[in-house]
């Protein structure tokens, strides 16, 4: 039942946010009492949190996995974009927002996991890269990954991308042009805009 709990959870503060959904929601969802739920997660905080960390270990997993294929590292950008968008439902409720703003315990020790796992995967990415000769040798590793995670969590600031103005997945294509423009070789602009080609619309 608990891992019941867990999907439908997950699927409902996804689609509809964080702030939304209550627990009632969530019984009436599921046809079963408040109780239940109760009976395997103490209160909404620590429901938002166990969604959360599942959410989190399910696409870390599936990063993991994109990576151990060692595509072309543009190639494996945009599988990783993918697979994500996939996952998160195209952010439709701006859950990383709504997270910040009423659960920002939970939201600042997600960023600190989301980094550990991101910025190593990044980092190997920039070198393969530079070694296959399609990043520029001259970039800086460390600064680029940092500023790689930065911007990814900045363009889900609602406020300044608003939902209306832009999808997610627009906003994942512009910056990933954006970030691939500014580190590639002259070979590496040719092997991305063949990959922005083939991008389904």
């Amino acid at each position: 039942m608990k891992d019941k709990i867990l999907y439908k959870a997950t699927e409902m503060f996804l689609n509809l946010g964080f702030k939304s959904v209550t627990m009632d929601d969530i019984a009436k969802e599921l046809g079963v009492s408040k109780k239940t739920i109760y009976s395997h997660f103490s209160n909404k905080t620590d429901l938002v949190e166990k969604t959360t960390y599942a959410v989190f270990e399910l696409i870390s997993n599936g990063i993991d996995m994109i990576c151990a294929l060692e595509k072309n590292p543009i190639e494996e950008i945009y599988e990783i974009k993918k697979f994500v968008m996939t996952h998160l439902k195209d952010e439709k409720s701006s859950p990383q927002y709504q997270l910040q703003k009423y659960y920002p315990r939970i939201f600042a020790s997600l960023k600190k996991k989301q980094f550990e796992v991101m910025n190593g995967c990044v980092e190997e990415n920039l070198k393969r890269g530079i070694s296959l000769g399609i990043y520029r040798e001259t970039i800086d590793i460390g600064f680029i990954s940092r500023i790689y995670f930065n911007g990814l969590n900045g363009i889900k600031d609602i406020e300044l991308f608003p939902l209306q103005k832009f999808s997610m997945n627009t906003l994942m294509d512009f910056f990933l042009e954006y970030h691939l423009r500014g580190i590639c070789t002259e070979k590496g602009i040719k092997i991305l805009n063949k990959t922005i080609n083939t991008q389904p619309k």
